[in-house]
């Protein structure tokens, strides 16, 4: 077995390897992605491929590693995607609801801007808010897909069944 690390600032990726109590041989092993290459992602010195992330991802049975690398060094994505946390399922459906509750509120005020095609100064305001609060529902809907990713990860789902039915929608 390698050597464990002492690094503070060690980067998801390693944390993920190191939960499993994997060295980076045997992280190769299973990913197939070579030790040294392994090493040079963790240590940021070199750009992850996104398909190493995945392999990654998969291998450690973390999927929020690929949300963490669309986040946070895809040169796409970095601005564009948020950063999810993993939170408990009631947590999460408890802020569904309250998201789709305030928009309840704001469905009238969005059709009002939003008829006549133009949004004017009076209206900006407004409309900044109800977009914001979707992209507070957007957030919370990729939560819920992470949670449900990660639960199935960790085989607390049964992957098959979960499979056929949500082909069947």
């Amino acid at each position: 077995m390698g050597r464990v690390s002492t690094k503070e600032n060690k980067t998801p990726y390693q944390l993920a390897r190191e939960e499993l109590g994997y060295s980076r041989e045997k992280a190769a092993e299973i990913t197939g992605i070579e030790p040294f290459k392994i090493e040079r992602i963790e240590n940021e010195k070199i750009q992850a491929d996104p398909w190493d992330i995945k392999t990654m991802a998969e291998a450690y049975r973390e999927p929020q590693l690929c949300n963490y690398y669309c986040s946070n060094e895809c040169p796409l994505g970095i601005n564009k995607v948020p950063e999810l946390k993993v939170k408990d399922l009631s947590q999460v459906i408890l802020e569904i609801l309250a998201s789709l509750n305030s928009m309840k509120k704001s469905q009238e005020r969005l059709i009002e801007i939003t008829a006549d095609g133009i949004i004017d100064d009076e209206e900006l305001k407004d409309f900044v808010f109800i977009q914001n609060e979707l992209k507070r529902i957007s957030v919370t809907v990729e939560t819920l897909k992470l949670w449900t990713e990660e639960t199935l990860a960790e085989g607390k789902i049964d992957t098959k069944k979960y499979n056929e039915l949500t082909k069947k929608r």
